[in-house]
């Protein structure tokens, strides 16, 4: 196999899992690691990913990848996330939850609760709980994001404002080492900092791979999140950090 072919298969590994290794990448495509090396050194060179120690990971940007592309990646363990959340949150609760493909598997998962009053800034998340016909919906106002169904701005705000939720339920689009929840829309930022301020409780779903992404605009800490649901077990160093904040951690199996 030409390197020509194996650059679209390494970065389809690395938008899957979050990195690519080079002892991984030389096993799968039975090449040297100083061939894989080479590769990897040629696509940081183009800006496709960015080199780590061992290997690499998707370059740190100013832009989302798209919203079909997000909804694929670790589909598996998004469900797997979803349901493990599901679980903890009882019936007869208000929930607010926000935009990304995480919150709508969640969304999903929530379809045999019962007398839950659901505020969403999430399009799809509301055509979703329309299966649920034991779920009351509200949806914010403001403006629609059309790559993929959020609403944003200060209409969001303002109606997310009016309430006090039992719980709610956000994304992120990547969690820094120090423990930061980021995202790339600042309008989405506002949006995420009041839900957190109007919730008694907090969930933040997400899987592996924002463990090794990066984006541009600080949401909050991981300290005040209540229940971090993941896939895989946190880097050492900020799972003792969330320890020391009190923010739990539940793997999904």
């Amino acid at each position: 196999m030409s390197q020509t072919f194996r650059y679209p298969e390494i970065l389809e590994i690395a938008r899957r899992d979050g990195k690519v290794t080079v002892d991984g990448l030389a096993r799968h495509f039975g090449v040297t690691l100083q061939t894989i090396r080479r590769d990897l050194s040629e696509l940081a060179d183009a800006g496709r990913l960015e080199r780590v120690h061992g290997g690499a990971v998707l370059p740190s940007g100013t832009t989302n990848i798209g919203y079909e592309e997000r909804r694929a990646l670790n589909a598996e363990e998004k469900v797997a996330i979803a349901r493990t959340c599901a679980a903890s949150i009882p019936d007869g609760v208000s929930l607010f939850m926000g935009i990304g493909t995480s919150a709508e598997a969640v969304a999903q998962a929530l379809l045999d609760h019962r007398e839950l009053l659901v505020v969403t800034n999430n399009m799809n998340v509301a055509n979703i709980l329309v299966a649920n016909p034991h779920c009351e919906i509200v949806v914010t106002g403001g403006q629609l994001r059309r790559s993929d169904g959020g609403l944003v701005g200060n209409m969001a705000v303002a109606t997310i404002a009016q309430f006090k939720f039992d719980l709610a339920v956000i994304s992120c689009s990547a969690l820094d080492r120090d423990g930061d929840i980021l995202d790339f829309d600042i309008q989405e930022v506002s949006v995420s900092q009041t839900i957190l301020r109007h919730a008694r409780r907090s969930f933040l779903v997400a899987d592996h791979s924002k463990f090794s992404r990066s984006a541009p605009a600080r949401v909050d800490s991981l300290a005040a999140i209540d229940t971090l649901f993941t896939d895989r077990p946190l880097p050492a160093p900020l799972a003792r950090k969330c320890e020391v904040w009190g923010t739990r951690i539940t793997q999904a199996q």
